[in-house]
């Protein structure tokens, strides 16, 4: 199955905010699920609706992202004709001029021989089949959709509040209002005609702007008919610490974890590592918990998340806490609502508590 429409991530977010687990690494790259690193879901849903030419626009931080990514095999996008391209800023020398960041965005879109773009943010977990969206769009004549649900601020700012006419076109748009004139909230995910946004770019260049997010393109609804169409589908925003904690902690919902994962003609992709499956010693305890491969567990765990490789050593407890991979809680800790980032060492007798809305975060490759 193939759709007119290529793809764009924008695989940093200038308005959202993870502290220590951004700073080694773009917003798209960062591990969730305890397999999966963000960028996945947009792609993979991407691949599944028939889009088989995606470009990644990294800023900054990319080197992670690029060594996830590869050459795309892991989602079929290692082609002679399209696939996977990442698109750093400055591809050629000479083009650090005011601008210059988005020539290599610009070419990747002018090349490309679609009708329309899916632009995804960076934040999103989901897992969409955007075809029915498209159709929409291609009905109304309009050049530009944006995707939106109800959930209002649930997800914490930044938060994009649409107010629709009658016909569902945007005619007025909000950034974190303390009060909301509706629940209608953007997603990040907008459809573009691909002509428009080759002009829209050269605009941008010509007038020395350096940046493209989806917020911006929305900002044109004075001059501009932009479709609002609504999602019924599952979809996390990752917009601070608290909200990737909560996201995270979802997934033990049988529910939510289902209309992700659990759907035949949409897996999700991402690269794969080949580990033996989790080992359970005598004595463990574990309870409503998602473990990744290579887990090792002698003490105990509860309604917590464990990337691969994570160790669980005798006497330890886990409680409500996300730990990364290849990390080791030591004999006798106790860790609740933690997020420990990949390759930390818990040291025995250590305790840490945080709460669900204040979770403790430790960075990569710390010994505490």
């Amino acid at each position: 199955m193939f759709i007119d429409a290529m793809g764009l991530i924008l695989a940093n977010h200038n308005r959202a905010n993870l502290a220590e687990l951004e700073v080694p690494r773009a917003l798209a790259a960062v591990p969730f699920a305890g397999r999966y690193r963000i960028i996945d879901f947009s792609l993979s849903s991407l691949v599944n609706s028939g889009v088989k030419n995606v470009g990644v626009y990294a800023n900054h931080k990319y080197r992670s992202l690029m060594d996830h990514l590869g050459t795309g095999a892991y989602w079929d996008l290692d082609r002679m004709q399209g696939g996977l391209a990442i698109l750093p800023p400055f591809l050629l020398s000479g083009q650090r001029e005011d601008g210059g960041e988005l020539v290599g965005l610009y070419d990747f879109v002018h090349d490309a021989t679609q009708e329309y773009v899916v632009i995804c943010e960076s934040n999103l977990v989901m897992n969409l089949d955007f075809g029915p969206y498209l159709d929409r769009l291609k009905e109304s004549g309009a050049n530009i959709a944006v995707l939106f649900n109800n959930d209002g601020d649930l997800a914490g700012q930044p938060y994009l509040i649409l107010q629709l006419d009658e016909q569902s076109y945007i005619k007025d748009l909000f950034l974190n209002p303390k009060v909301l004139p509706s629940r209608d909230s953007a997603l990040g995910i907008v459809i573009v005609r691909r002509e428009f946004l080759v002009q829209y770019l050269e605009l941008e260049i010509a007038r020395g702007h350096s940046s493209f997010t989806v917020e911006k393109l929305l900002r044109l609804f004075d001059s501009e008919q932009i479709l609002g169409l609504y999602c019924e589908e599952v979809v996390l925003r990752i917009n601070s610490v608290t909200s990737y904690f909560k996201s995270s902690e979802s997934l033990l919902n049988m529910e939510v974890f289902d209309r992700l994962f659990n759907r035949e003609d949409r897996p999700i992709y991402t690269k794969v590592k080949n580990e033996a499956p989790t080992m359970y010693f005598p004595g463990n305890k574990v309870n409503n918990s998602l473990l990744s491969d290579g887990c090792v567990i002698s003490g105990e765990v509860n309604d917590s998340i464990l990337f691969r490789g994570a160790e669980v050593k005798r006497g330890a407890r886990v409680d409500n806490c996300i730990i990364g991979q290849d990390c080791i809680i030591s004999e006798g800790a106790e860790l609740s609502c933690v997020i420990l980032d990949k390759d930390t060492l818990i040291r025995p007798g250590v305790k840490l508590k945080g709460q669900p809305d204040y979770p403790v975060v430790i960075a990569k490759s710390m010994i505490v």
